[in-house]
């Protein structure tokens, strides 16, 4: 428990030796559970665990510079998803002005193997392959609104685009994921007199 002795003079808790103040453990707790849902979308966007584990890495260390310019009010989650997204989206463009370099062995790259025989094994394949093919600003869209279950405001939040850019990118780019996935199952419309 802090005593008055323990806040400076305008009134603020310092923080106690090993601990850091109370509400910078709270950030950093929520900082932490907010890990693994940073994961599952650098993967979705990368498609490489090694380069999603690079890009979660980038974003804790950017968050943890930049926590003393964090609003107070601002929801942590979105805050860190937002981080990575403009991370991510520097990536791409680097990417894009510099080629990447051919590896020197693709033998394995060529290597044959079983295809799986689950019918949820296909499926899935036709999910990602149907996401890979999706424009970037409507696979984000999806991913994070389906996947990590962000709100169309908080999702609009990451993004930096008005909320209806979100629904509108969101229908297109479920429709699209329709088509490239042969899953169109949804009833032609009829004219009703």
């Amino acid at each position: 428990m802090q005593t008055l002795d323990d806040r400076d003079a305008s009134g603020q808790a310092l923080p106690v030796a090993g601990r850091g103040n109370v509400s910078e453990q709270g950030v950093l707790a929520r900082i932490e559970a907010s890990v693994p849902a940073l994961r599952r979308y650098a993967i979705a966007l990368l498609r490489n665990r090694d380069e999603a584990d690079d890009l979660v890495h980038d974003c804790l260390v950017r968050a943890l510079d930049k926590l003393h310019t964090r609003r107070e009010d601002a929801d942590i989650r979105a805050w860190l998803f937002t981080i990575m997204h403009h991370h991510f989206i520097s990536q791409i463009r680097r990417r894009r002005a510099r080629p990447t370099p051919e590896p020197l062995d693709e033998s394995h790259d060529n290597a044959v193997g079983l295809q799986p025989a689950q019918e949820d094994a296909l499926h899935w394949r036709d999910l990602q392959r149907g996401l890979a093919l999706l424009p970037e600003e409507q696979r984000s869209v999806i991913l994070l609104v389906s996947l990590e279950d962000l709100s169309y405001a908080q999702a609009a939040e990451v993004l930096g685009v008005p909320v209806g850019t979100v629904m509108s990118r969101l229908a297109r780019g479920r429709e699209r994921l329709r088509q490239h996935t042969g899953q169109d199952t949804r009833a032609p419309l009829r004219r009703v007199k």
